[in-house]
């Protein structure tokens, strides 16, 4: 398996567990500083790799009147800041080719969404800057299916990517996770991540905005770890009640830790 170098350490067999954690979108400056402070120290004292998540825009909510963020030009800026004032990887997800030479100036991994996981034009803008890419698995696509989306990637020179499955469609407003979709991505020959946030999401299923069932986070992230996933993407919230994304989604502050300490005795177990 390739490993993947993200600032000072590596995902992929035989290193510790990586986490991708931050709230959905930047909701201010000052709640993006305060939540990195958070899981630093959250994720340093339990021994973990942290690489902290948040996007200056979501372009794919359910209804126009949702908030989308800052915008790409503030958004980098305040993602620049806590890179450089915590020393912590920072990752955000891109939609145009445009916005992919941007985030790659600033972000240490560029996601490229589920739903845009085949947009050929914006994989290749990825892979171009040389950033590390974390690309999703289209909820609408067979893992095997995924080797085109690497073939894009790998074409531009770069080959410092990440698999990440984030659930399977299964009917109106509902997904099911498949862990068997873990050992057949990483047959590819790269880092797998399973997003244990939006795996649990009901697309569309509050009509104008995702629903979700966060009670099953703990059951998806304990079977994706023990199924051999390299890396988790977790997505948290000092408040849930009160995320301007994906509250349903977004796992709570106060019990990251309890989740995070039975993660790291099963990742310890299976990856010896």
């Amino acid at each position: 398996m390739q490993l993947v170098k993200v600032k000072n350490f590596l995902i992929g067999k035989g290193q510790p567990l990586a986490v991708i954690s931050g709230p959905c979108v930047i909701e201010s400056e000052e709640h993006a500083m305060a939540t990195a402070e958070f899981l630093k120290e959250l994720y340093s004292s339990l021994g973990l790799n942290l690489i902290y998540k948040s996007s200056y825009d979501k372009a794919n909510r359910s209804s126009y009147h949702s908030f989308r963020g800052p915008g790409l030009e503030k958004g980098l800026k305040i993602l620049e800041k806590i890179r450089r004032e915590f020393d912590i990887p920072v990752l955000t997800d891109i939609h145009t080719p445009e916005e992919a030479t941007a985030a790659g100036e600033v972000c240490d991994i560029i996601q490229i969404p589920a739903f845009l996981c085949r947009q050929t034009d914006l994989v290749t803008a990825a892979g171009k800057t040389g950033a590390v890419i974390n690309v999703k698995k289209g909820q609408f696509m067979a893992p095997w299916d995924m080797h085109n989306v690497i073939d894009k990637i790998v074409a531009t020179g770069n080959n410092q990517i990440i698999l990440t499955d984030r659930g399977t469609s299964f009917g109106y407003n509902n997904l099911v996770s498949d862990m068997r979709t873990i050992p057949i991505l990483q047959k590819m020959g790269f880092p797998v991540c399973f997003d244990a946030s939006h795996s649990v999401q009901l697309p569309g299923g509050n009509g104008t905005s995702s629903g979700g069932q966060r009670e099953f986070i703990p059951t998806l992230a304990k079977a994706a770890i023990a199924s051999g996933c390299d890396c988790i993407f977790l997505e948290s919230h000092p408040n849930p009640a009160e995320a301007k994304s994906d509250k349903d989604s977004v796992y709570p502050f106060d019990q990251l830790k309890a989740l995070m300490e039975d993660l790291k005795k099963i990742y310890n177990v299976v990856h010896v």
